[in-house]
């Protein structure tokens, strides 16, 4: 997939994070981008890891991701941008996955009894391991590419990992089985952030906030997401959080919206929401990846004009 949009940096040779170690495909998706393989690529252990660079000046980027198509929102990702960081998404990159079971040269499937992986990639695999290995424990590693370097590092003749292909081959474990995920389309969206620095519109792009209450009380979301449908804003993710710092059912919104905070009808919902709510908190607008968006754009404008058009003609007739 091709840059989006250069980064907002100074440097040619940028210096950036991403979620490690070496193998993960967060790597993978990383080494799509161009312009951020020119530099140090420095692998960490966490995402907050990476966020902690960034927030602390380390490195000019940080690469982690964000959503996956089977799983959705990565949690621990968009909570750590909305009440840790003060940063910015400039940028996502979506990767196709493809999930395979790796092991020790000589290992078989069938001795395989334990089985390390990260949640999310164990959950993508749920029907491959109860039908093939329903008996094996599932173990909880820190990446897939850690399962896999782990599995390199501490060899056993009985546990394998579940893991990106570029990871097996990388420390040296044989595939025991190839697109083992339950689902066709597996997709994981990457973001990139920063310190600072906002990509100049698109015309296909979208914008994160984070919007808190102003009192948790019947309507109160309703008078949110009217914001957004009076102006005619499709948002593309809203989910609710809690706020860190309230008791049970002090929840925000956060809030992923089509457009870019540049528009004039984004920034006026926005607006509107800053001065009615709690309290709003911007982390980015970005160039879409999705290949078919401005189709749908285009789509969605013609719908309108032929509605203003129609309108129109109900009025010539007032007088």
């Amino acid at each position: 997939m091709n840059a989006a949009a250069e980064p907002s940096s100074t440097s040619t040779s940028p210096k950036v994070a991403f979620f490690g170690p070496f193998g993960t495909f967060t790597e993978q998706a990383l080494r799509t981008q161009a312009d951020l393989c020119t530099g140090e690529q420095v692998a960490l252990r966490t995402v907050p890891d990476v966020l902690d660079a960034v927030s602390a000046g380390e490195v000019d980027f940080g690469f982690v991701p964000i959503e996956n198509s089977i799983e959705g929102m990565v949690n621990f990702t968009i909570d750590a941008l909305a009440f840790d960081h003060e940063l910015v998404i400039q940028r996502e990159v979506v990767l196709d996955i493809h999930m395979c079971l790796a092991a020790q040269p000589g290992v078989q499937l069938a001795d395989v009894t334990e089985i390390l992986s990260i949640p999310v990639a164990t959950a993508q695999c749920h029907r491959f391991l109860r039908e093939h290995l329903g008996e094996a424990e599932v173990v909880s590693a820190v990446s897939t590419a850690g399962a896999a370097k782990m599995i390199a590092d501490e060899p056993t003749p009985n546990r394998a990992a579940i893991a990106p292909r570029v990871a097996a081959d990388r420390y040296g474990l044989k595939v025991l089985a190839e697109n083992i995920e339950d689902h066709e389309g597996n997709q994981t969206r990457f973001v990139v952030v920063a310190k600072q620095g906002v990509p100049a519109p698109t015309g296909h792009d979208r914008t994160g906030l984070v919007v808190y209450q102003r009192a948790d009380e019947p309507g109160s979301l309703i008078s949110i997401l009217q914001e957004f449908a009076a102006r005619r804003i499709n948002l593309s993710n809203l989910i609710s959080r809690p706020t860190k710092d309230g008791g049970l059912g002090d929840y925000c919104f956060i809030v992923i919206a089509e457009g870019h905070v540049a528009d004039g009808l984004l920034a006026d919902a926005m607006r509107s929401l800053h001065a009615k709510q709690g309290a709003v908190k911007f982390f980015g607008s970005w160039p879409r990846a999705d290949a078919d968006v401005e189709a749908a754009v285009a789509e969605s404008g013609e719908r309108w004009q032929r509605a203003d058009a129609w309108l129109d003609a109900i009025r010539h007739d007032i007088g």
